[in-house]
């Protein structure tokens, strides 16, 4: 069976540090889980080059994909407020566990995406993802003279 290791240092005094008393304090170190609220998950290598195109309303990946025909985004929530998107192909809905693929393609996505709005499609062999962006109050309202109505 398997252990799981954590790392961490405890408050202990050895014989060797009882001489010594500033070395005997040490600090304790514990390692932090990698959570993040928002995480992209694309069906391709880890390896593999992705066009990242970031605009005022979304953020656009683009990778060559000449196997993939039909994808779909899906929406996973991991935990409350922790959401996944998996972009995987129509057909692999219900993947049997020997299939996983661990060594796939992940990128942390902004808290001010809008991940329920994801859409996949494949054209021309290129694999587009789009995930929009959430709208602030001030792209509606408009910045500056140039949204300030001017009577003539």
């Amino acid at each position: 069976m398997a252990r799981k290791r954590n790392i961490a240092v405890q408050n202990q005094l050895s014989p060797l540090f009882e001489a010594e008393p500033e070395v005997a304090t040490t600090k304790k170190l514990r390692r932090l889980p990698h959570v993040f609220t928002r995480v992209l998950q694309l069906p391709i290598p880890a390896d593999a080059d992705v066009s990242f195109h970031e605009a005022p309303n979304c953020f656009r990946f683009v990778v060559e994909t000449p196997e993939l025909v039909q994808v779909e985004a899906h929406i996973v929530q991991i935990h409350p407020g922790m959401t996944k998107v998996v972009v995987s192909e129509t057909v692999s809905l219900c993947i049997p566990f020997e299939d996983l693929h661990l060594d796939v393609w992940r990128t942390r996505l902004p808290d001010s995406t809008r991940p329920d709005l994801t859409t996949a499609v494949v054209v021309g062999g290129e694999l587009v993802v789009t995930v929009p962006k959430s709208v602030r109050a001030d792209d509606l309202r408009g910045t500056g003279a140039a949204s300030t109505p001017v009577l003539v």
